[in-house]
């Protein structure tokens, strides 16, 4: 029988053979951490990303808007005639100049001369300029900016216009026709153009009823409650409408409708 000596090739080689398979663990070893961690990275990572650079896009679109309306707002009262606003779009959906929305307000005034009480009413249709992002609806709707996200309500961006201070409240009906729109991705503009305003003025009003019909109109009774100190009539989630009423004034104020027509292009 044949002894191997320690410092023999034989040992030499079999040594070799154990740190080559080491080796070979080693990196096998490692290979499948780095794996893992991608998979790890690819499965929550990834969602987590993709769900913060949609909402830096929703925010991009909410503070374009903001913008949109301080502009479109100078039309409304007077101080330009037209204005134009570049927005951008993310793709996953587009800008439009759409909608239905309405507002109707109801005046009761006092007529001294027979000693009785009288009701005029004022009807305008709104409409609003509309971005969509995925499954968010951000719109620039009669002086105020509204965003509504699928399945979680409504969220007011910029407060409208409305007012109501020493005994006169102010209310704005600014109309946006036009029907054209863009989707995909890229830079658009919204051109808006002013057209013959009106104001109609109410004295001596002791209620005053503001009917809006609207996508937003859970925003819309959460604002006029909270600024014009209005409270609910009625709601109709059916038809998206509420019916807000004030009568409590200490004593008869005055109330003032700017109506403001404005045509809205999207190029």
């Amino acid at each position: 029988m044949k002894i191997m000596k320690p410092g023999s090739k034989k040992v030499t080689e079999m040594s070799k053979s154990e740190n080559a398979v080491s080796e070979v663990v080693d990196f096998v070893l490692i290979l499948g951490i780095m794996l893992l961690a991608i998979s790890i990275i690819t499965l929550f990572g990834m969602p987590a990303l993709t769900a913060l650079q949609d909402n830096g896009h929703t925010e991009n679109i909410k503070q374009s808007h903001i913008v949109l309306a301080d502009n479109i707002n100078k039309i409304v009262f007077g101080n330009t005639p037209s204005q134009s606003v570049e927005l951008k779009m993310y793709g996953g959906g587009g800008v439009w100049v759409i909608g239905d929305s309405s507002i109707n307000v109801t005046i009761q005034t006092w007529n001294s001369s027979n000693s009785s009480f009288e009701s005029e009413s004022f009807t305008r249709q709104l409409r609003e300029i509309r971005s969509e992002f995925e499954t968010t609806a951000i719109s620039y709707e009669n002086t105020g900016v509204w965003a509504k996200y699928d399945n979680q309500g409504v969220v007011i961006v910029k407060e409208p216009r409305f007012t109501f201070s020493d005994n006169i409240m102010i209310i704005p009906a600014a109309t946006l026709l036009g029907t054209n729109g863009m989707s995909g991705e890229g830079l658009i503009r919204v051109v808006a153009d002013g057209g013959s305003p009106s104001l109609f003025s109410y004295s001596n009003v002791s209620s005053v009823d503001i009917k809006i019909v609207s996508n937003y109109y859970e925003g819309w009774e959460k604002y006029l409650n909270e600024s014009l100190g209005m409270h609910l009539v009625s709601k109709d989630d059916a038809n998206k409408t509420i019916l807000m009423r004030r009568d409590n004034f200490t004593e008869n104020i005055d109330v003032y409708i700017k109506y403001s027509p404005i045509t809205a292009t999207i190029k």
